[in-house]
């Protein structure tokens, strides 16, 4: 039995289809500092590009 990377499913999850998503960094601290447009755009996932990547990471996350 292949044990599931835990890591990487704190960091990462996958959509209803099968795309990988992330968090956006910068969200923790500073942010007064930071405009108002930066912090509304890194409020939301952003999409893992690399598809090579991603299915790297839905294979550590369900390795069924």
């Amino acid at each position: 039995m292949i044990k599931t990377k835990k890591s990487i499913a704190k960091r990462f999850k996958v959509s209803a289809k099968g795309k990988v998503l992330r968090r956006t960094p910068g969200r923790r601290h500073l942010l007064s500092n930071k405009t108002s447009r930066q912090k509304r755009t890194s409020g939301s996932d952003k999409l893992v590009d690399s598809n090579t990547i991603s299915r790297t990471i839905k294979q550590a996350i369900s390795p069924s």
